[in-house]
């Protein structure tokens, strides 16, 4: 969870201990905060944040100029998936460059006058936020911009009309050209922020791209594609079963969930020593997750390791856990007495029921003395390995945090060797 957004007074006082003040004109005199925070059409000649690092200060500048590409504000020979690859790859690249990243775009979509440069410099904040994180020391600024933009839709509309009539007054020959940038382009703004805010709140937990494979083309198109189609992966359950009613009607459970289990069993899981345990290589599993994302399983796939990593990630990046948030005091409570925790499951609402019978309907196949003999996953392994991805423990004290988990292990053991799963089979 993150804090609660920093008041624009605490962000004055953060601006004014962490920007890199500019000046301006042959007197070389300051330019105020509030216009070191406003669109800039020119260039820079050094990094908004203080820095001593002599590489991330030459790359900050061309930076901004990426940026202003990316929203139209600058010409460049490269299509916006390019720039907007380049942009996030040097930034996930090298960390010192993030947050100079996100100070940028909270630059250039204050007071811009443009909608769609605005609206594509949130669109760029939103594919980055799929990447990569904030600093902790940034994060709560970044969150504060974006909180107070949630429903600004009416406020921006306006702001951009006073904006463009007081430019006119001072230049009436550039009347026709701004009027023509004021013209709605791309979604509303309250849209992207609401998309980033939640991003912000998974990132900052999750720390975003992992592995050595730089990012690409593909994984830009569908950070930008997920803002209005949400993924698979960090959604709610509800909100999957919606999405794939067009392609699956029939279907009472997720496909994601029911495909990459059948995944694990086809390429020979079952008989795979530390299925479940060892990881599969981060960037096979992050290329499966677009092509799943995409609704496809690829016919390639040898190693059960990643379908296996997926899955697991899948539930653990579900918006709400498995077993809500609401039970979990009850499965806890009942981690050593089977026919409680068994009458738990019947509580739940119905489709978080069928998946999570289908899991341990799943987890069961593993658990067979057959099975076990060659994975080395024994029910109290599969309990350890799986109890995270189906309870939340809320609490901050590191001490209740480790005293659950051996509880939210033993409440899954419980479940796995004493609920009857057997109306599960055959259903999708």
């Amino acid at each position: 969870t993150l804090r609660k957004p920093i008041s624009q007074s605490s962000m004055a006082d953060w601006a004014s201990k962490n920007l890199n003040m500019h000046t301006q004109g042959i007197f070389r005199r300051r330019i105020s905060i509030s216009n070191m925070l406003s669109w800039n059409g020119g260039s820079i000649k050094k990094p908004m944040l203080i820095t001593s690092n002599r590489t991330i200060k030459k790359e900050a500048c061309e930076l901004f100029k990426l940026v202003q590409s990316y929203m139209g504000d600058r010409q460049t020979r490269m299509d916006r998936n390019h720039v907007a690859l380049v942009t996030v790859t040097k930034c996930w690249s090298m960390q010192g460059l993030r947050d100079e990243l996100y100070i940028q775009l909270i630059r250039q979509t204050t007071d811009n006058m443009c909608y769609r440069s605005l609206a594509w410099g949130w669109e760029l904040m939103a594919i980055s936020l799929a990447f990569f994180s904030p600093s902790p020391k940034f994060q709560s600024y970044l969150e504060g911009y974006i909180y107070r933009h949630l429903d600004s839709d009416e406020n921006i509309a306006q702001r951009i009309k006073e904006l463009v009539d007081l430019k006119n007054k001072k230049i009436s020959k550039s009347r026709k050209k701004r009027k023509q940038n004021t013209e709605d382009e791309g979604l509303p703004i309250s849209t992207y922020a609401k998309y980033c805010y939640r991003k912000l709140q998974k990132v900052a937990v999750t720390g975003g791209k992992k592995g050595l494979r730089k990012p690409t083309v593909e994984e830009i198109t569908h950070a930008r594609n997920a803002i209005i189609t949400p993924s698979l992966f960090g959604s709610s359950l509800e909100e999957i079963m919606l999405r794939q009613q067009d392609m699956y009607p029939g279907n009472k459970l997720p496909w994601v969930q029911t495909q990459l289990s059948q995944q694990v069993l086809a390429l020979g899981g079952e008989q795979t020593e530390g299925i479940f345990r060892i990881p599969g290589d981060i960037d096979e599993v992050n290329a499966l997750k677009l092509q799943v994302d995409q609704w496809r399983i690829p016919s390639s796939l040898s190693d059960p390791n990643i379908p296996a990593s997926l899955l697991k990630l899948w539930y653990r990046e579900l918006e709400e856990p498995v077993i809500p948030q609401q039970f979990y005091k009850e499965c806890i409570s009942n981690y050593e007495n089977p026919d409680a925790a068994v009458a738990v499951v019947q509580l739940l609402p119905e489709l978080n029921r069928l998946v999570l019978c289908y899991l341990i309907h799943f987890l069961q196949i593993f658990a067979q003395p057959s099975n076990v003999g060659r994975t080395k996953m024994d029910v109290n392994n599969l309990a350890m390995v799986m109890a995270p991805n189906c309870l939340r423990c809320q609490s901050d004290d590191p001490r209740v945090i480790f005293e659950n988990t051996r509880k939210e292990m033993s409440f899954l053991r419980m479940l796995i060797v004493h609920l009857d799963t057997s109306f599960i089979k055959g259903l999708v």
